[in-house]
């Protein structure tokens, strides 16, 4: 009997037994490799557009004040509405792409080239405005003149100020994709050199995070597997490339070292050798002139990551304030129904199996407390205060997870965490299931897929995680922030009062 399932887009069989494989829970279809700025082309749009945005309207204001001093017929209202009709037409008017190519954005003779035509544009703009004010031509073209002086001069400070930014080397290290290798011999050194070579340029897109070998305890090179975890973990890491030599137990231990990373939160490539069968139809991405295969892709690019990060924290804050009577009034009534602190912190491990410390109302007695949660809390549990049923029913003892997410530790929405000791049927729960460690390439969250589906309370059994994990992984496959807003909306309508919640 076999299962089938999408290995980076191609079905694979394999036997039910076999647990140990690496499996790719979303469609590869980001270049990072191939190009390895395309997370910046949205970040750095955003930055260039303030900033120019900032510079023409305040050329604008500075403009009209210097107009003041002009004899202009009809006053200074028509010069002013001219100037910032002008500075709206640069802002808006649509630019090339490839003005915001990292690293053509630090070159400012390639910037004049591209943002003339739309500064020209405005200035246009601006003299047309004023003679469908009915202002004289000579004074329209003064006035255009005048704006488009203190707006280039405003633009170039502002460029130049991105440019020279974007030019230190505490920059261009935060923006270099970190890469790993593991292995050894003539094609991990010869990638090494390729990424080395490549940090070490005025322009340097990869960082090698180092090589690591697949023995455990060779000596030698950066460390073994379990180095290179920790590293990631510490550290973070774009990517991984498996290069062991091909030595004809290599293609054996792929499956080995790519069951090992399957915890890792980054891309893990695979060098062509290493490849036969089925596994040669995987897609191919290019490091030089090195293609690879690739094998695990990160789930959310960092753009995604970008959107998620900004829509939890502008999300949590507001709720925050809005709901800070409410906290304040559960603080006082946990305080007020039994002895001990009125937080419960808890240890977790978060997105590439980071620990933190979780934030909740206390609901259970102080002298009864699990910090390490050996033992779930179960229905009638009598560890549990009076309030601490309420709160637990309600689902309001998880509210204080909003400073978690502010801490940038959680999301909104996302898998439950669980604590490190919890078990279902006897087993720790990465034991338990090999498909577990997959929710650790997302932040955990306050609510979650699972939850508004009724797959929450305690793990007793394997079947229990199963669900549970089947629908995290549903979650992350799916994830948008449509998705997000729509369990957030699912969990006020159906979790308040779920019979689960105890």
């Amino acid at each position: 009997m076999k299962e089938q399932l999408v290995f980076a887009d191609v079905e694979i069989d394999f036997p039910v037994g076999d647990t140990r494989r690496t499996l790719s829970i979303v469609s590869p279809g980001r270049q990072l490799l191939r190009e390895p700025y395309p997370y910046l082309h949205t970040v750095l749009a955003s930055i260039v557009f303030s900033v120019d945005a900032a510079a023409v309207f305040l050329a604008s204001f500075f403009a009209s004040h210097f107009v003041l001093d002009l004899p202009l017929a009809g006053g200074l209202m028509p010069a002013t509405a001219a100037d910032f009709v002008a500075a709206l037409a640069f802002v808006l008017l649509p630019k090339k792409r490839s003005l915001l190519a990292y690293p053509k954005i630090k070159k400012l003779n390639t910037q004049f080239r591209y943002l003339a035509p739309g500064f020209l544009m405005a200035c246009v703009v601006n003299a047309g405005m004023l003679v469908a004010l009915q202002r004289p031509i000579l004074e329209a073209l003064r006035v255009a003149v005048l704006w488009g002086a203190a707006a280039a001069i405003a633009l170039l400070i502002g460029r130049a100020a991105i440019a020279l930014a974007l030019a230190t080397s505490l920059v261009k290290v935060k923006l270099q994709r970190k890469i790993a290798i593991v292995g050894g011999g003539s094609m991990a050194f010869a990638l090494a050199g390729r990424i080395s070579a490549d940090g070490a340029g005025a322009n340097g897109a990869y960082g090698l995070m180092g090589i690591f070998n697949n023995v455990p305890g060779s000596a030698g090179l950066d460390g073994d597997l379990d180095d290179l975890v920790e590293k990631c973990r510490v550290e973070g890491a774009h990517a991984i490339i498996l290069a062991m030599p091909d030595n004809g137990s290599a293609k054996g231990g792929v499956r080995d070292v790519s069951y090992k990373l399957r915890k890792v939160l980054s891309d893990i490539y695979i060098v062509p050798n290493l490849v036969s069968g089925v596994d040669s139809a995987l897609p191919v991405e290019y490091l030089g002139p090195h293609p690879l295969f690739i094998l695990q892709r990160r789930p959310l690019s960092d753009m995604q990551n970008f959107q998620k990060t900004a829509f939890d924290f502008v999300f949590a804050l507001v709720a925050t304030i809005l709901l800070s009577p409410l906290l304040l009034a559960i603080a006082a009534i946990v305080k007020l129904d039994s002895p001990g602190p009125v937080f419960f912190r808890q240890p977790r491990r978060g997105c590439n199996e980071k620990r933190f410390m979780v934030f909740k109302f206390r609901s259970m007695r102080t002298e009864m407390s699990d910090f390490g949660a050996a033992r779930q809390t179960s229905r009638n549990d009598p560890r549990v205060t009076r309030v601490g049923k309420w709160l637990r029913k309600l689902s309001l003892d998880e509210l204080p997870q909003l400073f978690n997410v502010l801490a940038g530790d959680m999301s909104l929405v996302g898998p439950r965490p669980h604590a490190p000791q919890t078990r279902a049927g006897g087993h720790l729960l990465d034991d338990a299931l090999a498909d577990y460690v997959l929710r650790y390439h997302v932040k955990p969250g306050i609510t979650g897929w699972a939850q508004v589906n009724g797959a929450r309370g305690e793990l007793v059994t394997v079947g229990d995680l199963e669900r549970r994990v089947k629908y995290d992984l549903d979650y992350i496959r799916r994830w948008s922030l449509f998705f997000d807003v729509k369990i957030i909306f699912l969990t006020i309508v159906r979790e308040i009062f779920s019979r689960h919640a105890f």
